[in-house]
Order: structure tokens, then sequence, then C-alpha cells
């Protein structure tokens, strides 16, 4: 399954660069989102490097998820489609 990043999970004066706000193609309510949790996550950047996270929680109520990545994730990430493992 595919996914868009949308941001980075963030504070009012904090940014978590290695957690992100991930819409998944298929997910569109909590209850759909809280199925994808424990799921892992890749993402390929433009030079073909791989990074790879975790679903820890879903978002909100219209479906999206918070990953844990294993590093910080750079800022060209956000809008980048991820892979979702089922």
């Amino acid at each position: 399954m595919e996914g868009v990043i949308k941001n980075f999970k963030r504070g009012r004066k904090t940014q978590t660069t290695n957690q992100m706000i991930i819409y998944p193609a298929k997910s569109k309510t909590k209850e759909d989102a809280s199925k994808l949790i424990d799921k892992e996550v890749t993402w390929k950047s433009p030079g073909g490097k791989e990074l790879k996270g975790k679903v820890r929680n879903f978002h909100g109520n219209s479906g999206a998820v918070r990953v844990l990545f294993e590093t910080g994730m750079p800022g060209q990430a956000i809008g980048e489609k991820v892979e979702i493992k089922e």
C-alpha cells in the first residue's frame, strides 16, 4: 500500500524529525488507520538510500498515521510517497 508524507510530528514550538504524519491511500477513518499499527514503512530517497520506520499510532480522525523512523527525515521527504507493507 502506498502513502504520502504530509509533515513532521510537531508541537507549537518543537519539531520531531524522526516522526512523520503519513496519509495512507486506502485509509479514510480512524478505524482504518488503527489496523495499520506496527506495519513496516519504507521511504526511498532520490539517491537510492532507504529509510525504514514503523507505524506507531493513528493521527486524528481522517485516517492519518504517525510513523517512527529509525533516523531523522530530511525536509525534502514531505510530499513524497512511501511504501507500507501489509
